[in-house]
């Protein structure tokens, strides 16, 4: 079997390579989380996190609002988002993204989102094996967060 070398990319974030949808649909969520919820949150993307012995570099992971300190940047940030938002490549089967839900949990992150692009789900963890799932047409809501969010201005 050839060996596979994976990307720069691929090893700095422990992930696949994203894909057209995937970063379509990144921004898009991005976008309406920071339309919708700009006075209560931040929405950041590719955010290196160092949870304790973890490093992840989640899709995007939304944090409380405050105010923002340029001359303290971080490039690697210790305290654990309130969302951790998963997005599926191609290669990347549902299975690893909700072990990776898990590990969230782990360390201190009170909601994430696992979207699954294959099949327009969005799955909503509140805990480890607790979690709702939202269609495109759906209004997803994360209560933990205190989120209501159309999907379709996401998936559109």
């Amino acid at each position: 079997m050839p060996e596979v070398s994976l990307s720069e990319y691929q090893v700095e974030r422990q992930k696949p390579l994203p894909s057209f949808n995937h970063g379509l649909l990144q921004a898009s969520l991005a976008r309406e989380l920071g339309v919708n919820y700009k006075g209560k949150y931040h929405i950041l993307s590719e955010l290196s996190l160092q949870l304790d012995d973890w490093l992840s570099v989640p899709d995007l992971c939304i944090y409380p609002k405050k105010p923002l300190d340029l001359r303290n940047d971080q490039t690697k940030t210790l305290e654990p988002p309130l969302c951790a938002i998963e997005i599926s490549s191609p290669t990347q089967p549902l299975g690893k993204l909700t072990i990776k839900a898990g590990q969230y949990f782990d360390h201190g992150v009170r909601s994430v989102w696992v979207v699954f692009l294959e099949l327009g789900n969005v799955y909503v963890f509140s805990g480890k094996d607790t979690y709702e799932i939202y269609r495109p047409e759906e209004t997803l809501k994360d209560e933990v967060l205190d989120i209501e969010l159309p999907l379709v201005e996401v998936f559109e």
